[in-house]
């Protein structure tokens, strides 16, 4: 490790994180975790671990934690869009080129149903873009 330790640690889970605060600053010199609190970025909850009460250094930490988190939940879901076109350009070059019929029937109407489903939801909310863009106007 580092000689350098951040002050807080942020376990995450699955809708946020568990918030420690790290102290090296000890007599044995042990890397200690103390739970200060629970963070739900979802709705924007922080609750204090205990009867403990967080500091202004640490709410400015964890509100912190959670701007930068969310900007990177937001990259993420927008690259895993990204690979989902390329998924689909990989299945239709498959299909073209490599897939057996026994393959292609396993697979078609669950696709054709889901590309169906995209393309309506894709459709309804580009006319909704250009209508509002026109009413801006």
């Amino acid at each position: 490790m580092g000689a350098e330790l951040p002050d807080y640690y942020f376990r995450v889970r699955e809708n946020g994180a568990f918030v420690f605060r790290v102290d090296t600053e000890n007599r044995q010199r042990r890397i200690e975790m103390d739970q200060i609190a629970v963070v739900n970025i979802r709705n924007g909850d922080i609750k204090p671990h205990g009867d403990r009460k967080l500091s202004d250094q640490d709410l400015h930490e964890i509100k912190t934690w959670m701007t930068d988190r969310m900007a990177l939940l937001a990259d993420r879901d927008i690259d895993d869009i990204h690979r989902a076109v390329d998924y689909l350009n990989l299945t239709t070059h498959w299909a073209q080129t490599k897939a057996q019929d026994a393959q292609l029937e396993q697979v078609t109407d669950d696709l054709l149903l889901a590309m169906h489903d995209l393309r309506t939801v894709l459709v309804r909310k580009k006319a909704d873009r250009l209508i509002k863009a026109s009413k801006a106007k």
